[in-house]
């Protein structure tokens, strides 16, 4: 039987890949918004986007907060590896998978940020969508194990939904939401652990410097990282 072959050469490069690869599988986590939300995944995929343009160069980047490791495809385009951490070992053993099987230079590992933070030290570090999950009473712990894990003139970016859009979440969103955040609050937050905030808003794809308030989401770019005083 001969193999297929596409109307038109230049898509057939397409085909073999896949016949030679296998088809693409999503994770746990972004196959099911792409069954049941997909439109969700483009402002997903673009926040990534952001990351990965931010942090172009970089030599070596964090992601707290991984989940299955999707997102975390966007950013090692540009930057030269990535070592991403989740407190849940079922995603993160998809994302070794994933790795492994895909050759990617990147590494997982099951840690809880708000216990200790990775050994060595990173150029930069982003974390999306996680700030709001955490206790309130680990927040302060959270973003100095963060800083903690920089080089002196590292670059971090934090990525949450905006407090104002919290009664257009879903019931999902709003039980798992417990410490949702404005410009203002995010910025006092992480500005105990860096010298300089930059707060960005965010209605679906586009990031911008509109007003705050009618923003989505919200993207801190935190750069230089304070060190403890003896």
């Amino acid at each position: 039987m001969s193999e297929p072959r596409t109307k038109e050469a230049q898509y057939q490069v397409h085909v073999d890949a896949m016949a030679r690869q296998g088809p693409v599988e999503l994770g746990p986590m972004t196959g099911d918004t792409w069954r049941n939300d997909p439109r969700r995944l483009t402002f997903l995929l673009a926040r990534y986007k952001f990351v990965s343009k931010m942090l172009a160069g970089k030599s070596s980047v964090l992601e707290i907060g991984c989940g299955d490791g999707f997102g975390m495809r966007l950013v090692l385009q540009t930057v030269s590896r990535g070592f991403g951490i989740d407190f849940d070992p079922l995603f993160v053993e998809w994302a070794r998978a994933t790795a492994r099987k895909e050759g990617l230079a990147a590494e997982f590992a099951v840690l809880d940020i708000t216990e200790a933070a990775p050994p060595g030290r990173f150029a930069a570090a982003y974390s999306l969508d996680v700030i709001e999950h955490v206790d309130p009473a680990l927040e302060a712990r959270f973003v100095a194990n963060i800083a903690g894990a920089l080089e002196p003139d590292g670059v971090c970016i934090i990525g949450t939904p905006n407090v104002t859009s919290a009664p257009y979440a879903s019931e999902a969103s709003r039980l798992g939401h417990i410490n949702l955040k404005s410009a203002e609050t995010l910025a006092a937050s992480l500005g105990a652990a860096f010298q300089h905030v930059f707060v960005f808003s965010m209605n679906d794809e586009v990031v911008h410097t509109g007003y705050a308030p009618m923003a989505h989401y919200l993207m801190a770019l935190c750069v230089n990282p304070k060190r403890p005083t003896a």
